[in-house]
């Protein structure tokens, strides 16, 4: 009893480990790359940010997991099938069929078990220290294993570049909406103060008001001298003829200084009247250039904290072409049979050996 429990129980799964780790069992390639993930942000954390960042949270530590969720996706499979015809990688003939896609315990070829494999065949291991990534791929030749890995890298370096590109549109796109609201308001008020100074033949009222006051200055000058000069004639000599085109001048300086003054103060085409206007439309136009001029410097502010929180994947090692196969590793799945079977073997027979016993009794 106790040779045949030691035949069944040790010699006969022994013999099989042997014949299949000899023999039978298909040779697995490794290969190993490795990565890191990292940002430009340079200014130094503090509170909240240095506290999420020592947990493990900061935008660069995001970026390696979301690395890592993306290869051991669904997607990368799909993108892996477009690429290197993966499926035809793991249903490979040479094979064992224990172990292939498609064999003894993969019989299943659906996508979801394609899937299931694909986690089986790849490993990842994150240092949360460095942040570097290490990225094993298994295949049933050495070349299919590094094609596999670079193939991967390629994925997760165009993955990075489309979250650095969705993260920058995102963080600019209010503030592009802004410059261009802003732009629109210069532009109607550009062209609002336009019109008016069309419509009413007005440049600028301010300036045109100060020429104004000082011709009237000048005119009133005029007038005081010829004044002067009329009040000495008439008391030196009343009958003198320069008295009367002296009358004639004053009045016309009189009539003159009245004229610029009704252009400045008088009626609704007055300069006066239309500056109230004028400087409300050139309010509006500085205003909006102001507006346009904060609204750009917060777009260039906007994408400088872009550049700096973009991700970069630099690859450490490329993926290695092994030159031998690690797996399945021989002799320690015979140890593990012949072990586990002397376990049991011990088991049995200590179960068997009491039962004895009692039957004797």
């Amino acid at each position: 009893m106790a040779d045949r429990l030691f035949f069944g129980v040790v010699v006969i799964p022994v013999a099989i480990s042997i014949l299949y780790f000899g023999p039978l069992a298909s040779d697995v390639y490794i290969s190993e790359s490795s990565f890191v993930i990292y940002s430009q942000q340079t200014q130094q954390s503090t509170g909240l940010s240095s506290f999420l960042q020592t947990a493990g949270l900061s935008n660069s530590s995001s970026g390696v997991y979301a690395v890592r969720d993306y290869i051991l996706s669904r997607d990368a499979l799909r993108a892996l099938e477009k690429s290197i015809k993966v499926t035809e990688i793991y249903t490979n003939r040479d094979a064992d069929l224990f172990n292939r896609f498609g064999g003894v315990f993969w019989p299943d070829r659906s996508n979801e078990k394609l899937f299931d494999y694909y986690q089986h065949m790849i490993g990842e291991d994150i240092d949360s220290t460095s942040n570097i990534t290490t990225l094993r791929t298994k295949a049933y030749t050495a070349e299919d294993a590094r094609r596999i890995n670079s193939e991967l890298l390629t994925q997760s370096q165009e993955l990075v570049n489309r979250l650095n590109e969705r993260a920058n549109k995102d963080a600019v796109r209010f503030f592009e909406k802004s410059v261009i609201d802003a732009k629109s308001k210069v532009e109607m008020a550009s062209v609002s103060l336009a019109e008016y100074r069309n419509k009413k033949g007005v440049f600028s009222p301010e300036p045109q008001v100060t020429l104004k006051a000082q011709l009237i200055s000048k005119l009133q000058d005029d007038l005081i001298a010829n004044d002067t000069r009329l009040h000495q004639l008439e008391s030196i000599s009343p009958l003198n003829p320069q008295i009367a085109a002296l009358k004639i001048e004053d009045a016309t300086l009189q009539s003159q200084i009245q004229k610029q003054m009704s252009e400045i103060t008088g009626g609704n085409s007055s300069l006066a009247s239309n500056a109230v206007d004028y400087e409300k439309l050139s309010l509006e136009k500085d205003f909006a250039e102001k507006e346009l001029a904060a609204s750009l410097t917060s777009l260039e502010q906007a994408r400088i904290q872009a550049q700096k929180q973009q991700l970069f994947l630099e690859t450490i090692s490329t993926p290695s072409l092994p030159d031998e196969a690690l797996e399945p590793r021989r002799i320690r799945g015979v140890l593990s049979t012949l072990m586990v079977g002397l376990l049991l073997w011990g088991v049995f027979s200590v179960i068997f050996a009491g039962i004895r016993e009692h039957n004797d009794r």
